[in-house]
């Protein structure tokens, strides 16, 4: 039974729900590039797929419409695929379950994908009516995104004719994007040694943090869990005897991690009542570290079974910590520029101790090339020191200020009309396509825009019911508007 049906804008909530519908993340795009391919055959579009699933669909211009400059209207189609602890969803082959709250969609225990989902429903919603004045109009669709932006560094837009770039992958309503921070992703490899440790296995988890988006959120002082746990197993080791079996922390390298684990073998199941004082100790240091970003910041300590166990050997087990610890994290530097903008941040979103080695993945953004290059040295010179070896990979350009941008005027002057209001022009530390599309087509003149979603990336996503429909209205003042 549907949940959206009666929402207005009816069409775009219509495909928005059918979209939420069918698998999705990042990587397997395959079923819902299938689908905009089918939809686009039926209406008899013009369009294009490539081996990566990146999908164009081409309408033609409405009649009195034809001597105006095309518009690309642009989104991703991964989404990030997060969900609660102890839910057991396979994202790549199950559809959300979306549910309303006070005027709100989101989707129980997981995340929602608004982030870019609404763009695909927004753009299918415009190819499908009949009735609405617009230029020509050049969707395009891009994959991975969320894990390098991946499609957009390999598409194909020589079918495209337009030079204005209408991006819809922002989160908030009133503001008009201008410009964004580049970006790549660090793969961090460390050996580790094992021995066998007999005592007590223990499960010590961290849990109950926000967490939330890399870029728009990593300045809200909110815990690290991966940082968080080393620092507490550090902590730890000063004061108790115990031997580490294995680590692990998040799920995205673009996600602030919300929880990690860590498997500890105690010398003995009589100590379990001491680490219990020492985990209340570190706890309390916690909460007055993050308790007002993190109100719900959790340890629990659960025994298993005794027996022998393979464990990291002591010196790994210090170099995995210390490799930990020593990276950077969080905010690195604020712009000098634009106030209260975030110029350079690092996140390691993802830890994974495997049988023979450390596994991290970070998330690295600056809009400043040479602070870039400059923290991916000092992550690179950090892992070196501990033995490790970092790879680089998904690396795309700042979007970069225009000065002069009509279309940007166009889309100001809309809102206006719209609200009474002069929307607020701004630039973003998160990481959109705009530059790599922009590098591909000389001379483009792009704005990003979007409807009210809170908590992206995160279980806790939402998106705004009234605020999905005052975009769609932006949308369409722009399209009909004539030079």
């Amino acid at each position: 039974m549907s949940v959206l049906s009666h929402l207005e804008p009816q069409s775009v909530f219509s495909f928005f729900e059918t979209i939420c519908s069918i698998p999705h993340p990042s990587g397997r795009e395959g079923q819902l590039a299938d689908y905009i391919v089918s939809f686009a055959q039926a209406r008899g579009l013009e369009h294009y797929r490539d081996g990566l699933n990146n999908v164009i669909v081409i309408k033609p211009a409405a009649p009195g419409y034809e001597e105006q400059p095309p518009i690309i209207l642009q989104g991703h189609l991964d989404m990030v695929c997060e969900q609660e602890p102890g839910r057991d969803m396979d994202f790549g082959s199950q559809g959300l379950d979306l549910l309303i709250q006070d005027g709100w969609v989101t989707a129980r225990g997981t995340t929602l994908g608004g982030d870019d989902g609404i763009a695909v429903a927004y753009a299918l919603a415009l190819l499908d009516a009949d009735d609405l004045p617009h230029p020509r109009l050049e969707v395009v669709l891009t994959t991975s995104e969320e894990v390098g932006m991946e499609g957009a560094a390999a598409i194909d837009l020589s079918p495209l004719r337009g030079r204005r770039l209408l991006n819809v992958d922002s989160e908030e309503e009133g503001f008009v994007l201008s410009s964004c921070a580049g970006g790549c992703r660090a793969d961090c490899l460390l050996p580790v040694a094992r021995t066998e440790a007999e005592g007590q296995l223990c499960t010590l988890t961290l849990s109950g943090l926000t967490g939330g988006h890399s870029g728009t959120e990593i300045d809200k002082g909110r815990a690290n869990a991966i940082h968080a746990l080393a620092d507490v197993l550090t902590e730890l080791g000063r004061q108790l005897s115990f031997s580490l079996r294995s680590l692990q922390g998040g799920g995205k390298d673009n996600a602030i991690p919300r929880e990690a684990t860590a498997e500890l073998v105690l010398p003995s199941s009589r100590m379990l009542p001491v680490f219990g004082v020492a985990l209340e100790r570190c706890r309390k240091t916690l909460t007055g570290q993050y308790g007002k970003a993190d109100p719900g910041l959790r340890l629990s300590l659960i025994p298993r079974e005794e027996g022998v166990w393979q464990a990291l050997t002591p010196d790994a087990a210090r170099r995995v910590l210390l490799l930990i610890q020593s990276l950077p994290d969080g905010v690195q530097a604020m712009s000098r520029d634009i106030p209260g903008l975030v110029e350079t941040s690092l996140n390691l979103g993802v830890a994974d101790i495997r049988e023979d080695a450390l596994h991290l993945r970070l998330s690295l953004r600056s809009s400043v090339l040479a602070d870039k290059e400059a923290l991916k040295a000092r992550v690179a010179q950090v892992t070196e020191d501990m033995g490790g070896s970092v790879s680089w990979a998904g690396d795309y350009p700042p979007w970069e200020y225009r000065q002069d941008s009509p279309l940007r005027e166009d889309v100001c002057r809309a809102w206006e009309s719209l609200t009474g209001r002069r929307p607020e022009v701004v630039a973003i530390h998160a990481g959109l396509e705009c530059g790599l599309l922009s590098a591909k087509l000389p001379g483009m003149d792009a704005v990003s825009i979007g409807p009210n979603m809170q908590d992206i990336h995160t279980t806790e996503e939402r998106l705004e019911i009234a605020s999905v429909g005052r975009v769609w209205e932006l949308i369409l003042k722009v399209l009909a508007q004539k030079e």
